[in-house]
């Protein structure tokens, strides 16, 4: 009986698979997906009921227009190979398309999404342009119709200008490294405004400004920048970062330059203005002089100090008769108290020499020395004069005569 080794067996099968599956087209979702750092990717395709190994190597995945994510339904162009060291089959991946939606389309959204989170969008962080630049750069194809039409729009409009030409691709393969590195090269320089611009076409011809590193070479220039790509229904992703969008790159030197013609006609207007405002300004100056002259004459040196002095004149009589006033004012109430002076002296003198009497008077009636009648004594309790009514019976109390203390209990007390 002839036997294969396990080499050759799967030598004939990986044969077989790749000959019969050369080419397939397999529509799944995308799961388990490793971004290697070699620039292939490996990932898992799947439906509700079985699974598939893929890789998509480095050649292929460096095309693809949109970033792979979890959970995502594609349609795979690829073909059927066998990994003999393992004996494991997968997909080899040539393009990848978003199922239902085109590859350009949705990775044009998924980048608007993307950078829109990040702030490029925010009106906020947009330049003014200067309303009267003297020196921008134009970052386009040297050899494009879009060019001509910008020269030709900027000699018509505005011959101060100085215009540096930025020659890049603006469509297929680099030029989205060519028209980045331009906006950072010319950003450097110190131009006024930096216009990125090329002519119309498909989506696939514009597609260099739909790319993530012009947007950021757009949103990292510390210049202006105008986006004028294509057509008015076109909108690239350049178009939204940019300071200001123009529909077409003739319409951006229009927004941008203004009109040497209409100018000079603001010029004049502003001449004839200021000549009018001159005239006025001269007129109304003269008048003026006019009356300081007349106010002058009526209102001579001698005449205003005249006046002061009828003025200090009026003052001095004022001043002298508030102070005759007030003399007099002063002398009535001096004589008043020539009279209510003594009288009130004499009241009050009166008036202290009766409370002298009356304390004497308490003085000698309750003095113990002075109280001799026969059958009266000073009542004491604890060193201190009390009335009989406020003894009771048990306190202890003394009794006073002018020479005599006895003390004494109270052993009964009756009201009478």
């Amino acid at each position: 009986m002839n036997h294969l080794s396990v080499s050759a067996l799967n030598e004939q099968i990986k044969h077989l698979l790749e000959e019969s599956f050369s080419r397939v087209f397999v529509e799944g979702e995308l799961s388990r997906i490793t971004f290697h750092n070699s620039g292939h990717i490996y990932f898992t395709l799947k439906d509700k009921d079985s699974a598939i190994s893929a890789v998509m190597f480095r050649g292929n995945a460096s095309k693809l227009k949109f970033r792979l994510e979890e959970g995502m339904k594609v349609i795979i162009d690829g073909a059927i190979t066998l990994y003999k060291p393992r004996g494991s089959y997968q997909i080899n991946c040539f393009s990848i398309e978003p199922s239902g939606q085109g590859a350009l389309a949705f990775a044009y959204e998924q980048l608007k999404q993307k950078l829109a989170s990040q702030g490029y969008f925010a009106q906020e962080r947009k330049k003014q342009l200067p309303p009267f630049p003297s020196r921008i750069a134009l970052i386009t194809s040297a050899t494009g119709a879009a060019l001509q039409d910008m020269l030709r729009v900027a000699q018509k409009r505005y011959r101060l200008l100085e215009i540096d030409i930025y020659d890049v691709l603006v469509q297929g393969e680099g030029a989205s490294f060519a028209i980045a590195k331009a906006i950072e090269t010319a950003d450097k320089v110190g131009y006024d405004v930096l216009v990125v611009s090329r002519g119309g076409g498909s989506i696939e011809d514009l597609w260099a400004f739909n790319e993530e590193r012009v947007a950021d070479a757009i949103f990292m220039a510390s210049t202006p920048v105008i986006s004028a790509v294509g057509h008015e229904i076109d909108w690239l992703i350049s178009d939204f970062v940019a300071d200001m969008r123009a529909p077409t790159p003739s319409a951006a030197m229009e927004m941008l330059l203004p009109d040497t013609n209409e100018l000079l006609l603001h010029v004049d207007s502003l001449s004839s203005q200021m000549t009018q405002k001159i005239q006025q300004k001269l007129y109304n100056y003269t008048q003026s002089l006019r009356h300081l002259q007349e106010g002058y004459a009526q209102h001579s040196v001698e005449k205003k100090l005249q006046h002061k002095f009828e003025e200090i004149e009026h003052l001095k009589g004022r001043f002298t008769q508030q102070i005759a006033f007030k003399i007099q004012t002063m002398q009535r109430e001096v004589e008043s108290l020539h009279v209510s002076y003594p009288q009130a002296i004499a009241s009050q003198l009166s008036l202290a020499q009766n409370q002298l009497n009356h304390l004497q008077n308490m003085l000698q009636s309750n003095h113990p020395k002075l109280k001799t009648k026969k059958g009266f004594a000073q009542l004491a309790k604890n060193h201190k004069v009390v009335a009989l009514k406020s003894l009771h019976v048990g306190d202890i109390f003394e009794a006073q005569s002018e020479s005599v203390v006895v003390e004494a209990q109270v052993l009964n007390k009756r009201n009478i």
